[in-house]
C-alpha cells in the first residue's frame, strides 16, 4: 500500500504581489529623487543688455523675484530684511568670500530689493558680484 500516492501534487507558482510592491516602491523612489533644472523653479524676466556674457565657475546664486522676495541657491529667505538675507547667505555661501556671486533679479523687481541684496553681499565680504542680464540672443530664443 502506498501512503503518499493520494496527496495532491504541489505546482510551483510565482506570487506577483511582492513583485508589484517592489516595482511600485522603485518607481516612487525614482520620481521623488529625479532632479529638475533649477531655472524652471522661478520664472524671471531678466533686464536686457548687450555685450558678451561673463561665465563664472560654481557661483553662489542669489535670486530676487518681481515681488522683491529673495532666494539663495534654491532656498527662499523667510523675511525680506537685511539680517535674514545675510543669515541665509552666510549659511549657504560657506566661508569662501572669493567665490563669485551671481545676482539674478527680475526686470520688474523694486530697485531697493536689489540694493539690499548687494548691501548684504558687501557686508559679508563678497567682492565678485555678477549681475545677470538677458543678452539679445537669449531674447530672440525666448521669443521663439
Amino acid at each position: 500500500m502506498r501512503i503518499g500516492a493520494h496527496r495532491p501534487v504541489d505546482e510551483p507558482e510565482i506570487n506577483l504581489v511582492p513583485l508589484i510592491d517592489v516595482i511600485l516602491t522603485l518607481v516612487i523612489f525614482f520620481v521623488v529623487t529625479a532632479t529638475f533644472e533649477g531655472r524652471s523653479a522661478l520664472k524671471l524676466e531678466l533686464p536686457k543688455a548687450g555685450g558678451e556674457a561673463a561665465q563664472a565657475r560654481d557661483p553662489l546664486v542669489v535670486l530676487v523675484n518681481a515681488q522683491g522676495r529673495y532666494f539663495v541657491q534654491d532656498r527662499e529667505v523667510i523675511r525680506d530684511d537685511l539680517a535674514s538675507l545675510k543669515s541665509t547667505i552666510g549659511e549657504l555661501g560657506g566661508s569662501d568670500r572669493e567665490r563669485p556671486v551671481m545676482l539674478r533679479a527680475d526686470a520688474r523687481t523694486p530697485y531697493q530689493a536689489v540694493i539690499t541684496a548687494q548691501e548684504a553681499l558687501g557686508q559679508l565680504g563678497y567682492r565678485h558680484i555678477l549681475l545677470a542680464v538677458a543678452t539679445p540672443t537669449e531674447k530672440k530664443a525666448a521669443a521663439k
